[in-house]
């Protein structure tokens, strides 16, 4: 599974604006479907408001956010799965992400576009969903078939089928209703038996709203309609106005983005909320290096060990881990200085065994 983030959608519900603002680096956006062909792909820095606090307790010369990719994937429409618009290309880009973003246009605005001439969110998640479905409908068949006709063979291939063909067909019924292989919330076996299709309705969803200006203050029925879907699916939904994450991103300074949202009423971007949701699904989670040189939020996935870890800032340093100082940065909050939390007894010294913690702040002993 890839470390990334892919936003899907609808031609025309604003991925590319909320790309742009996203990334602060502008993709090419146009009111017309398919303006996004080859999926364009930014870097963007992960909010993290415990890095503000730890820069400001242990004043660095440098400080680096933690970092996390975004792609914005070509508009998807009805017959995608059989190679219609550019169906054939935003599959094979899906599949190469970890979590998707899906774009739904939660906002009626007769100056933009719809590809289907309404706004209708419930139709047009059905429309990706079954597209999706059937490309992997696909994939399910094709192995069912062929495990099918192991029977044969062996004893030993018939126990095996007992187990994995309950599964495929379970899944081969769910998505030909056209719906989501996620929303049957396998178990661990069950995942097991089609981990290896690596099927793209079984990627984790984060529905996005893209609203208008008086969608973000006052939640619009179109989002209602959004969260009923997403919460029978399991999946999240994040609420953004994708106009005004333009202009806030077009401003230079935070302060000037914070008074920005202060001025529309919002206590923080919506695409924060999103970048930090795509972050935590992919279980990525952050531990920090503090020093008067640099202050920096690094990524590391959820069960890592400290030598893991340390491989994360250089592989050496995996190789020749000895052991690792290691608080948590909320001990750094409560008693101010570092000396402070030593003196408290929240430093430890830990070994190769030691199981990383998000917020950790940690410094390395090792050998080259």
């Amino acid at each position: 599974m890839g470390l990334n983030c892919g936003i899907v959608g609808l031609p025309n519900v604003g991925k590319s604006t909320i790309f742009s603002a996203l990334t602060s680096a502008p993709a090419e956006v146009a009111n017309y479907p398919f303006c996004t062909i080859d999926p364009n792909v930014g870097m963007v820095s992960v909010p993290d408001p415990r890095l503000d606090k730890i820069v400001s307790l242990i004043p660095p010369a440098k400080v680096v956010p933690a970092t996390f990719e975004f792609v914005d994937i070509a508009g998807l429409v009805a017959g995608a799965s059989k190679g219609e618009g550019l169906g054939n290309r935003f599959l094979a880009s899906i599949r190469e992400v970890g979590v998707i973003a899906h774009v739904v246009r939660c906002f009626d605005n007769s100056d933009v576009v719809h590809v289907n001439n309404k706004i209708d969110p419930a139709s047009d998640i059905e429309t990706i969903n079954i597209e999706l479905a059937l490309a992997d409908l696909d994939t399910v068949t094709n192995r069912y078939n062929k495990q099918a006709k192991l029977n044969r063979l062996s004893k030993e291939a018939q126990k095996e089928n007992e187990r994995v063909l309950p599964v495929l067909e379970k899944v081969k019924k769910c998505l030909e209703d056209g719906k989501p292989a996620r929303s049957l919330h396998l178990d661990e076996d069950g995942l097991s038996v089609v981990y290896d299709l690596h099927l793209i309705t079984l990627k984790p969803v984060i529905y996005v709203c893209n609203v208008d200006e008086e969608g973000i203050v006052e939640e619009n029925e179109y989002v209602k309609i959004v969260r009923a879907i997403a919460e029978e699916e399991g999946s999240e939904v994040v609420v953004i106005c994708g106009k005004i994450e333009a202009e806030i991103a077009a401003l230079e300074t935070e302060e000037d983005k914070k008074e920005f949202l202060e001025a529309v009423g919002l206590q923080e971007s919506g695409l924060n909320q999103l970048i930090r949701h795509a972050y935590h699904i992919l279980g990525m989670r952050t531990f920090f290096t503090a020093g008067s040189d640099e202050d920096r939020a690094w990524t590391f996935r959820a069960g890592y060990k400290a030598p893991q870890a340390a491989g994360v800032i250089h592989t050496d340093f995996e190789k020749g881990f000895i052991k690792a100082e290691v608080y948590n940065c909320e001990d750094l909050f409560l008693y101010k200085t570092e000396q402070k939390v030593k003196e408290a007894g929240k430093l430890r010294i830990e070994g190769k065994e030691y199981l990383v913690k998000d917020g950790d702040i940690m410094h390395f002993r090792f050998n080259l």
